[in-house]
């Protein structure tokens, strides 16, 4: 009975032997087709995120072109019409409210987009229910601000309603927060730019309009109470979105755990620049914080042209990309390619040809004092081109412990230098300490490379060679180019050319190769 027994194990042993024999073979060829299968999906995936990408940024470029147009064209008319101390109102105000922007959100925004899987109900109503808690506090602090009556000490009744008018926004600015994040998960940057034109639209026509019939800064308070509304309506008719109010602490725990990190690293942010520049404009007087104000604003035009384009739709994107080390090098290397390329020659043309401009127009000549901070600034834009994307790139993969150094050792450097270049060298010490701490972001560089094997000299040599030459032409001839209008138009078509004759040199088939890798 046991060799029965035995001898029927055994037979089953055997078949058991040849069945898998005669299965392993279409088992291996099995996982192939899995493996191509899932490499297909991962390239369609991959393929349609680079298509979003490319056609928001492109929309975004549009978008910003068109408004940083109409924004140049306010700032002119408003050098005209202002004097230093009206910029010198809003200048003070602003870092107010950008101290208070830091309690209105805790990060929950970009811990929604920054989010792997698609958030909840849940997640959507406990964010839009904090924030709406939040900016109803800040109006309260506002209002416990003005009554001290500091503000109005200083700034006179422009800058109390000013004041009152930004605090007003943030409730409306919370309701564009979901449909926002909605549109950013989806890579829908198309959409996302037509509130934006119509709140530009609305803020910089009030404000041309009313600089025009004399209002001076006050006219800066029914702007910006108009933007906020026109831009939460707008919003809404493109993205509607359900209000609802509630609280999930599940939702709540899991969107902070990042939210908190990145909401720290905002608050160095704000410490950096809100902060100083608010402790600075109570120190010096409205004309001279005038004149550093008009000059950092000008100098943030190119900036918000290039650079706030591309941050705008790399987070969510570099976000999806953060488990495909290869997609997200070439994004990082081509977002960092296409910046330089773009603001370089921009921030030299600016540094270049605004003292010639000042003299071609007499009521711009009381501007002349602020010229030297404006082409510092300028020139500390040209690091923040390669830094910011790089710092993006760290808080969109996880690694936002590395932003948070990064910004620890740019706020202790702002505090230290900057106080130690104004008492040496006046106001103008702002822009000299601003310029000379931004080649620390040579830092960002290195950690990113960490993580991402990224390669970075070969993204921005032939811009900066091409830049450099520009500049030795244009500021060999900055005599001549002050002394008409032709001779202005003739300097700045010398000084482009130079650029693209020296671009096409030295880097002819890495910029068409760039091209084509967007086309295709």
């Amino acid at each position: 009975m046991i060799n029965k027994v035995q001898a029927s194990l055994e037979v089953k042993r055997k078949k058991s032997a040849l069945f898998s024999q005669e299965l392993e073979p279409e088992v291996t060829d099995l996982f192939p087709e899995q493996e191509v299968h899932d490499t297909q999906v991962e390239t369609e995936v991959l393929r349609d995120i680079k298509k979003k990408t490319v056609s928001g940024a492109i929309s975004y470029f549009i978008r910003t072109i068109f408004l940083q147009g109409i924004g140049l064209a306010s700032v002119a008319v408003l050098s005209w019409y202002f004097t230093p101390e009206d910029f010198g109102i809003y200048g003070l105000v602003i870092p107010i409210v950008g101290l208070l922007t830091f309690f209105s959100d805790v990060g929950l925004a970009a811990s929604l987009i920054q989010k792997k899987s698609d958030p909840t109900k849940a997640d959507y109503v406990t964010a839009f229910t904090i924030q709406q808690a939040l900016s109803w506090v800040i109006v309260g602090i506002v209002l416990l601000v003005l009554a001290t009556g500091v503000i109005q000490a200083k700034t006179g009744p422009a800058g109390v309603w000013i004041l009152l008018s930004l605090a007003l926004g943030f409730p409306l600015a919370s309701l564009k927060t979901i449909p926002s994040v909605i549109l950013e998960r989806r890579l829908e940057f198309s959409k996302l730019v037509i509130p934006q034109i119509i709140e530009q639209l609305v803020f910089n026509g009030i404000l041309i309009f009313l600089a025009i019939k004399g209002v001076g800064a006050m006219a800066y308070a029914y702007a910006i109470f108009m933007r906020s509304i026109v831009g939460a309506l707008s919003m809404f008719m493109i993205q509607p979105w359900a209000l609802s109010f509630g609280f999930s602490k599940v939702a709540f725990a899991e969107m902070f755990k990042f939210g908190v990190k990145f909401q720290i690293n905002d608050f160095l942010a704000r410490i950096k620049d809100q902060l100083f520049y608010l402790v600075l404009g109570l120190y010096l007087n409205l004309a001279e914080f005038g004149y550093i104000n008009w000059g950092k604003n000008y100098s943030m035009y190119p900036y918000n042209l290039t650079v706030q384009n591309v941050m705008a739709i790399t987070f969510p994107t570099f976000s999806r990309l953060q488990g495909n080390t290869q997609a997200l090098k070439r994004a990082i290397e081509k977002s960092i390619f296409f910046i330089t390329l773009a603001i370089f020659p921009i921030l030299v043309g600016m540094s270049v040809f605004i003292w010639p401009f000042i003299q071609l127009i007499p009521k711009w000549q009381k501007w002349e004092p602020a010229v030297f901070s404006l082409v510092l600034f300028s020139l500390s834009i040209a690091w923040s081109a390669v830094s910011t994307p790089l710092t993006n790139t760290l808080n969109a993969i996880g690694q936002i412990n590395k932003t948070l150094k990064l910004m620890m050792m740019w706020t202790i450097l702002t505090w230290i230098v900057t106080p130690i270049c104004v008492y040496m060298f006046g106001y103008n010490g702002v822009a000299i300490a601003s310029f000379f701490i931004s080649f620390t972001s040579i830092f960002s560089v290195i950690m990113v490379k960490k993580v991402v094997p990224l390669s970075f000299i070969d993204q921005v040599w032939r811009q900066t060679l091409a830049s450099v030459a520009m500049a030795v032409v244009g500021g060999l001839g900055i005599q001549i180019w002050s002394q008409s209008f032709k001779h202005f138009l003739f300097g700045m078509l010398l000084t482009a050319l130079t650029y693209f004759v020296t671009l096409l040199l030295f880097g002819k088939n890495k910029v068409l190769m760039e091209l084509r890798s967007l086309r295709s």
